[in-house]
């Protein structure tokens, strides 16, 4: 029997759908451009994008460790909480990553240009990668930052497995988890919280050369722990 089959509906559906979505942007080189998500003031943010970032990768690391995730921990939380809630906590944990990042984003714009737009303060040239201020308080930093902002898109499902690992810690803090940088097993009660922090670290540390949005995946995390307690899911509850 192919082990795909015993996959509960959702998490099939989720694999399926975001290698699908890995494989176009292969074909069709700008999809990730148009299919990520942009900060909300950018010219190129448009209202799907909250959604369809979810289902494109930047390479294959990324949608391999991504899926891997769901393929270990999404079966079990489907069958916890069903697959209709199951669904419901994906998809609103990826869109609270956003809020957390975009959050942290309209903080730093704020703190560099006094408001959260800085589209009106600056304008970009998108297809030169240009940006360019009369604003006489910006220094090149600042503006590289901003551009950064504007001018990349946002990828992955790493918010929404955020909020799959803090599911997971929370109904089954006791099982043991084999990693592939970990020689020795490690509860989940004792992985899940220190990646958190490590995750709170390396945000707000802003290492040179670090592409990697941690606020979202806190984010993720966030919204993950407050869905678990407002739906008051427990591992003894089960629905088929």
């Amino acid at each position: 029997m192919p082990p795909f089959s015993q996959l509960p509906p959702v998490v099939k559906n989720l694999l399926i759908a975001n290698f699908v979505c890995f494989v176009g942007s292969m074909i069709f080189m700008k999809a990730n451009l148009l299919f990520g998500v942009y900060y909300p003031d950018s010219p190129q943010f448009h209202i799907w994008q909250p959604i369809t970032y979810m289902f494109m990768h930047g390479g294959v690391g990324h949608i391999f460790f991504n899926m891997f995730a769901v393929f270990m921990f999404g079966p079990v939380l489907e069958q916890v909480m069903g697959s209709k809630r199951f669904l419901q906590f994906y998809l609103i944990t990826g869109l609270g990553a956003l809020v957390l990042q975009f959050g942290v984003q309209a903080i730093e714009l704020y703190n560099l240009t006094g408001t959260v737009r800085a589209s009106s303060v600056v304008s970009f040239n998108f297809e030169e990668g240009m940006i360019y201020s009369n604003h006489p308080g910006l220094s090149r930093s600042d503006l590289q930052t901003i551009a950064s902002i504007y001018m990349t898109p946002m990828v992955g499902a790493s918010g929404a497995i955020f909020g799959l690992l803090v599911a997971f810690g929370f109904l089954f803090p006791n099982t043991e988890l084999m990693l592939l940088f970990i020689p020795v097993p490690v509860k989940a009660k004792v992985f899940i919280p220190i990646y958190i922090v490590l995750e709170l670290f390396l945000g707000v540390a802003k290492f040179s050369g670090d592409s990697v949005a941690h606020f979202a995946h806190l984010g993720g995390a966030l919204f993950g722990f407050i869905l678990i307690k407002l739906w008051g899911i427990r591992r003894d509850v089960w629905r088929y």
